[in-house]
């Protein structure tokens, strides 16, 4: 091969290598990053809904933010591919920062039992429609209950996926030369007779305020999904999970929470004594309006009830334990629970019943005041100023909420 030959190649050879270099740095910069808050998402190449699609990406997916327009982001997947997305559809990082850090706390609260869905539902990181979701429940999937919240419909304000931007330094105007100041003269009173002068007959009245009216919310409940994190789904799409036999007897109200009083053997079929709390009332701060006790009869081969409240407005969070009681001076452990409710004199109290055979009776009643819900956010905690002698202190958030963990 001739010299200039080689030295074409050469330089051939080198204004490719230049060429693919410079394709790859022309692709726009990242400018943040964000992660997928939707199952299949799809990334469009244009802003249009029937644009070609670029790359699907899964729930929980980090992807690159390389340009924003209006409520529009455009994201590079981990494979380059680029697309737009409505900003609606990611997550930012802090949000799954806090939805780790609720998970980590919220899961220790105890269960009210457990619930599936007939059909896809969808978890979201907040208790509101538009918020992110982070886990689709799927079909005939159980999940555990931990709480309930009644949320006023309402706009739902995202949180920024950039942070915002620096203020620019504002240039400080030149000082102006000093001149002497203006003096003005002050402005005249107002006449003697200006209350007077100033009615009017024929003024109307001014129209009342028109009465406060009740807001419309949706009942969404706190549940536990498959992989450990804790997030948000409508109340009405759950079932809860107690078997059909005893669900039959709701009767057109909506069971909130369940649990297992003990077994029973009736031959060789195991049955289990339950305690159930239901609601027929909607758009309610209560988690229940009664709760009632089955018992598996050996003699009909049947459920029937052993004991029922009704009328009343009940509290989460609902345990089973084993409680005390004294029988012919001594005392024994017998199966018991504690329910929350209030009272005909408005007074919230805590009760304890046992479960004794068939029997129910009431132990005892502790006033009890609600918490603040322990998956809202809390401020963190500061100096508290020194007590003033003789005055009380109110409780601490966390003495108010110790009860949800059950400590």
């Amino acid at each position: 091969m001739s010299l200039s030959r080689l030295f074409l190649s050469s330089l051939i050879v080198a204004t490719l290598s230049l060429a693919g270099c410079g394709s790859r740095d022309d692709r726009p910069k990242s400018i943040g990053y964000a992660f997928v808050a939707q199952p299949d998402l799809k990334l469009r190449a244009e802003l249009d809904a029937k644009a070609p699609v670029t790359a699907t990406v899964q729930n929980g997916e980090r992807v690159e933010i390389v340009r924003t327009f209006r409520r529009f982001v455009r994201v590079r997947t981990k494979t380059g591919a680029e697309g737009w997305v409505h900003e609606r559809q990611l997550m930012s990082s802090r949000e799954i920062d806090k939805l780790d850090r609720a998970s980590e706390r919220l899961r220790k609260l105890p269960s009210q039992g457990s619930a599936t869905v007939y059909a896809t539902l969808n978890v979201h990181i907040e208790p509101h429609r538009q918020s992110p979701t982070f886990y689709q429940i799927r079909e005939k999937t159980h999940v555990t209950v931990l709480g309930h919240q009644l949320v006023p419909r309402g706009p739902y304000k995202p949180e920024p996926l950039l942070p915002p931007p620096k203020p620019k330094a504002v240039k400080k105007p030149s000082r102006p030369s000093e001149s002497p100041p203006i003096i003005t003269p002050d402005p005249p009173g107002p006449p003697e007779d200006w209350l007077e002068i100033s009615k009017s007959p024929s003024s109307p009245e001014p129209e009342p305020e028109p009465e406060q009216t009740s807001v419309s919310g949706e009942d969404w409940s706190l549940v536990l999904v498959p992989d450990g994190r804790v997030g948000w789904v409508l109340s009405r799409m759950l079932a809860m999970a107690i078997p059909n036999e005893v669900a039959q007897y709701a009767e057109g109200a909506r069971i909130t929470s369940y649990f297992s009083l003990g077994k029973v053997l009736d031959g060789n079929v195991e049955k289990h004594n339950w305690l159930w709390t239901t609601i027929r009332a909607r758009n309610v701060s209560y988690e229940y309006d009664s709760f009632r006790i089955f018992i598996w009869s050996l003699r009909r081969h049947r459920y029937e009830t052993a004991y029922i409240e009704r009328n009343l407005e009940g509290y989460f969070p609902t345990r089973v334990q084993t409680v005390k009681v004294t029988e012919g001076g001594r005392t024994v452990d017998v199966p018991g629970f504690t329910v929350i409710t209030r009272d005909k004199d408005g007074q919230v109290y805590e009760r304890k019943f046992a479960f004794q055979g068939y029997l129910v009776r009431e132990l005892e009643r502790t006033p009890w005041q609600i918490p603040i819900p322990p998956w809202e956010d809390v401020p963190e905690p500061q100096a508290a100023a020194p007590a003033v002698s003789g005055t009380s202190q109110p409780a601490s958030w966390f003495s108010r909420t110790k009860h949800w963990l059950g400590k």
